[in-house]
């Protein structure tokens, strides 16, 4: 099972994360399958970028993000454009059976 989640990076009390992609039972500091975007937490205001494209396929493909990484995919924008996605998709799939 695939998970998005952070990955600590920094020093000793300035931390700020890597948003990756790994296999659930790797540890959080190691092995992952993709990087999608980075959190700063210490910056004013935090930073958040993510590779929205790149969230997309994941979360299409069956990557359960944790409660930490769904909090900065909803900032980001992506879990909206996730369910427009899967939304329209219903729709069109509702539309060609009829």
């Amino acid at each position: 099972m695939l998970k998005i989640r952070l990955r600590r990076m920094g020093r000793k009390k300035r931390p700020f994360y890597r948003v990756v992609v790994s296999e659930a039972s790797s540890p959080r500091d190691g092995r992952f399958v993709e990087e999608i975007g980075i959190y700063d937490p210490l910056t004013e205001p935090e930073t958040v970028r993510i590779d929205v494209e790149r969230a997309l396929y994941w979360l299409e493909h069956g990557a359960q993000p944790t409660e930490t990484a769904r909090s900065l995919l909803r900032k980001a924008g992506v879990l909206k454009a996730y369910h427009e996605r899967r939304k329209a998709r219903k729709a069109e799939v509702r539309g060609t059976q009829g």
